[in-house]
């Protein structure tokens, strides 16, 4: 199957719309989330926050094969790719039992779960909805940008934001993707905020001057999770380890997040993960030598520091002027 990746990616490449970001070489997360943000300082403050139900496994067959189609003439080829579409899951439930799962073939949607063509085969039908927006002319009608990664969407307009909302839902429900009423909206902003690959957009408050600014912080839900990932890293089940390694574990998880989360005002964030990383370390080694919690005397400051290492992020934004906030 990479093979057929290799052979079709490039071909593909070439159609993808700029407004795609996931997947693609020399195109990142990040770099949808900057866009976004440029969008939002010329005047686009009218946010489609979308959210489709189950992107990978509603893509479907028929119109999917379609497009691919329109580059790929060789029928061995379509064959094969139809096969992989169709074919059946081994699943393992709750109590180890296996069992097929033949829900693509049944249904006649879905990529096929964790296979190197899903991503190619997820952009590819996400360019129907990219290409079909501006040729149907809502990009310049209502001043309607979309930035689109994998199944996270969003439509930056100018104004008119029901407007494009409506227009997408109508668009959507013709290529047979389901619009999550619930969760999809249209935030204002400054009053409001919305959320994007990790990132909260929204009215910032700079700590200098207290002036108020259209930026970004990472999202609390990011900050929780990450704090729930260290939380589970240094529980009960990981006392038989030696320090070092637990610390190696930290740190590295905690830099990969910082390195991600590095646009707009990250100071607070990165705060609120020390604070939570160096107790629950402590405590962790309290467990560990079976010493009375606090014990901070024990584990002072300076022997997390440069005894074990662990990392310290707040010293990263030293020479960011914008992270500090």
């Amino acid at each position: 199957m990479m093979a057929a990746v290799l052979v079709l990616d490039p071909i593909f490449e070439a159609d993808l719309q700029p407004e795609q970001y996931a997947y693609r070489r020399d195109r990142s997360a990040l770099d949808a989330v900057r866009y976004v943000h440029k969008l939002i300082d010329t005047g686009h403050v009218e946010i489609v926050d979308a959210d489709l139900a189950s992107y990978f496994d509603s893509l479907p067959h028929a119109e999917l094969l379609k497009s691919l189609a329109r580059r790929v003439v060789d029928g061995a080829m379509l064959h094969l790719i139809k096969m992989w579409l169709t074919a059946p899951v081994e699943e393992t439930d709750a109590r180890g039992r296996k069992h097929r799962n033949t829900r693509n073939r049944d249904e006649g949607r879905g990529t096929p779960q964790g296979s190197p063509i899903s991503p190619l085969l997820s952009n590819l039908y996400m360019r129907r909805f990219v290409l079909g927006w501006k040729k149907l002319g809502h990009e310049r009608r209502l001043g309607a940008s979309i930035v689109n990664y994998a199944d996270d969407l969003v439509i930056c307009c100018r104004g008119r934001g029901e407007e494009a909302l409506a227009a997408m839902q109508v668009m959507m429900t013709k290529l047979k993707l389901t619009v999550n009423e619930t969760k999809t909206r249209v935030a204002k902003l400054p009053e409001e905020k919305f959320d994007f690959l990790g990132y909260t957009f929204g009215r910032c408050y700079s700590p200098k001057t207290g002036r108020a600014y259209l930026g970004t912080v990472p999202s609390k839900k990011r900050v929780m999770r990450i704090c729930a990932a260290i939380s589970t890293e240094t529980g009960r089940t990981k006392l038989p380890l030696e320090p070092e390694k637990v610390v190696e574990t930290l740190n590295r998880m905690m830099t990969g997040w910082a390195n991600y989360f590095c646009l707009g005002a990250v100071s607070k964030a990165y705060r609120a993960i020390e604070r939570h990383a160096r107790p629950r370390l402590r405590q962790w080694l309290c467990r560990k030598h079976q010493l009375k919690w606090p014990a901070i005397h024990c584990f002072p400051d300076r022997y997390i520091d440069h005894r074990l290492g662990l990392v310290r992020l707040s010293q990263r934004t030293a020479s960011f002027s914008w992270a500090k906030s």
